[in-house]
Parts: C-alpha cells; sequence; structure tokens
C-alpha cells in the first residue's frame, strides 16, 4: 500500500484514451469504501464523459485547464440530507475523494484533485453548470486520464513535524 501512496501524483497531462465503464465503477466503489462520520455515507458523484461539459469547466474553475483533456472526471459531492452533523461532509468526502485517487493510480490512470468546497465562486459554479439540487454541496472534481507525464517520487516525510506524546 505504501509504494500505492508513494507513486499518487497529481498528473495534469493525459493521452486520449476513453477510460473504460468498469474502471470509472472500480473508482466508484473505492471512493465508496471510505470512513465516514457515523457512517452516513454523504456522498454522491457525477461523472463526467461529455466533451462539451468538460470544456466548460474551466469557465467555473481557475485550476481546472487539464479537465478538457481528460478523459473523464468526477465531482464529489456532500448530500447535506444525508449528514447531520454539520461540518462533516468535507471530511467524509475527502476521504473518497482519496480512496478514488489511489484506486486510479492502482489501475494505471493519473488522477489531479481539484478543490471546490469552501469556495463560494467554485460552489456556485458547479451548482449551476451540473444543476445541483439545494441539498448537494460539489466537495471537489477529480480530473481522469492515462498519464501523458510521469513527476516522479517525491519524499514528503518530514520529521521535523512529527511530535511525540505532546508538543
Amino acid at each position: 500500500m505504501l509504494d500505492t501512496i508513494r507513486r499518487r501524483r497529481s498528473i495534469r497531462k493525459y493521452l486520449n484514451r476513453p477510460i473504460q465503464d468498469d474502471m470509472i465503477e472500480t473508482l466508484l466503489r473505492a471512493a465508496m469504501q471510505a470512513p465516514s462520520a457515523r457512517n452516513l455515507q454523504p456522498w454522491e458523484f457525477i461523472v463526467i464523459r461529455d466533451r462539451e461539459t468538460l470544456a466548460r469547466i474551466p469557465d467555473y474553475h481557475p485550476y481546472s485547464s487539464m479537465v478538457p483533456g481528460a478523459g473523464a472526471a468526477v465531482l464529489v459531492c456532500g448530500n447535506t440530507e444525508l449528514q447531520v452533523d454539520p461540518g462533516y461532509i468535507a471530511q467524509d468526502c475527502s476521504a473518497a475523494v482519496e480512496n478514488l485517487l489511489l484506486e486510479a493510480v492502482n489501475q494505471g490512470l493519473g488522477a489531479v484533485w481539484l478543490g471546490v468546497f469552501p469556495r463560494k465562486e467554485r460552489i456556485d459554479g458547479m451548482v449551476e453548470l451540473f444543476d445541483l439540487p439545494q441539498n448537494i454541496i460539489p466537495v471537489a472534481l477529480v480530473s481522469l486520464g492515462y498519464p501523458a507525464e510521469d513527476p516522479g517520487f517525491q519524499d514528503r516525510y518530514a520529521p521535523l513535524k512529527v511530535h511525540m506524546e505532546k508538543w
């Protein structure tokens, strides 16, 4: 598992290859295995493959220039009707995003996590673009594709950030 974690990097350049349905389902299965507060599983997912829609996303998210070239994207949302403890939706959906990213590595895909929540302008843009109901909060967008780049491993372990027992 540590090898998968080490190979996970933000990939912003993709080959022009479609992502098969069974791979998308496996990614979503991995996402839905994430832990969530009180096991309420408040996540909802929109799979985006339509080229025109992918091309419009940069109009709503300033750091999504790679999305039009992606094989697919997944908008990870939180359903406020399924989460009774305010504030946990972002954590729950983030755990789902991380699982999805790690499974993407296992499948030979590249991915990048694009934050939506808590930026109001990004939230409003995704609500508009995807016609989200009022109880659905867009948390993150994940761009997916076969990698056309390899940024290599970067060791991020920082012993000075580790504190034993107390600060």
